[in-house]
């Protein structure tokens, strides 16, 4: 019997499960009428955290700019794996990427890499929970700061991050040196080229978002995942067949 499923060019091709991309699918089918909705998070715990200082001044940006954001406080959040997903902090920062259209990271650089307070609030996403997908989709921004001279090593660690989590990053990113320099008494970021750069990087996050929503279903749609869903279904429905026969 002749295998239907491929062309003789494309023999590991199953053409039953390929969808050719098509600009027409792009649209989206309802245009989503609130506020762009992004989560920020920050990977310190100190009083005067300047990764902190400057997440919250990227929110004060992006509200400026239409934005509805949410600042998740990762203060009594467990290690992870040594409590159950029930616990409250792990719940709120589910939920809180769940409501997430676009989020923004930023962690100190310590050690050449971001801290464990941050890297432990992205172990506790999980790619998918219950059919739900918590990051996959959304938009990414990151930053970091340094009490040093300017190095991208935490930024870079971000990105690695945001792809393995299904994320669609953005070019732009915010390093800010010297950081305890770069902040006033009332934790308000001075001019500065820095300062700059963390408008021009939240004005193309809301940008991207703007664009992405609505279409991220499509966009992260693949062809292996239709492939392993169909074969899925298709040992469901001969394990019910077999369940039937047997009785």
């Amino acid at each position: 019997m002749t295998d239907t499923t491929s062309s003789p060019d494309f023999p590991a091709l199953d053409e039953r499960h390929l969808v050719l991309p098509d600009a027409a699918l792009l649209e989206p089918r309802s245009v989503p009428d609130h506020a762009p909705r992004i989560l920020l998070l920050y990977g310190s715990l100190r009083e005067r955290s300047y990764s902190r200082l400057l997440t919250e001044e990227a929110a004060r940006l992006l509200e400026r700019m239409g934005a509805e954001t949410r600042i998740f406080d990762p203060r009594d959040l467990p290690l992870p794996d040594s409590v159950s997903p029930d616990h409250p902090k792990v719940q709120e920062l589910r939920a809180l990427s769940t409501w997430s259209e676009g989020q923004v990271w930023c962690s100190p650089e310590r050690h050449g890499n971001i801290t464990g307070v941050f890297k432990s609030q992205i172990d506790w996403l999980p790619l998918e929970m219950g059919g739900i997908r918590p990051t996959q989709g959304r938009t990414l921004a990151v930053m970091q700061v340094s009490g040093g001279s300017q190095s991208f090593n935490a930024v870079n660690s971000l990105r690695v991050l945001g792809r393995w989590m299904r994320m669609v990053t953005i070019p732009n990113q915010s390093s800010v040196a010297k950081a305890h320099q770069e902040f006033d008494e009332a934790g308000r970021m001075k001019p500065s080229a820095y300062y700059d750069r963390v408008v021009d990087v939240m004005e193309e996050l809301m940008k991207f978002t703007l664009l992405v929503r609505g279409r991220a279903d499509y966009l992260v749609d693949r062809y292996s995942e239709r492939r392993q869903q169909a074969e899925a279904r298709r040992h469901a429905m001969e394990d019910s067949l077999a369940d039937i026969r047997s009785r």
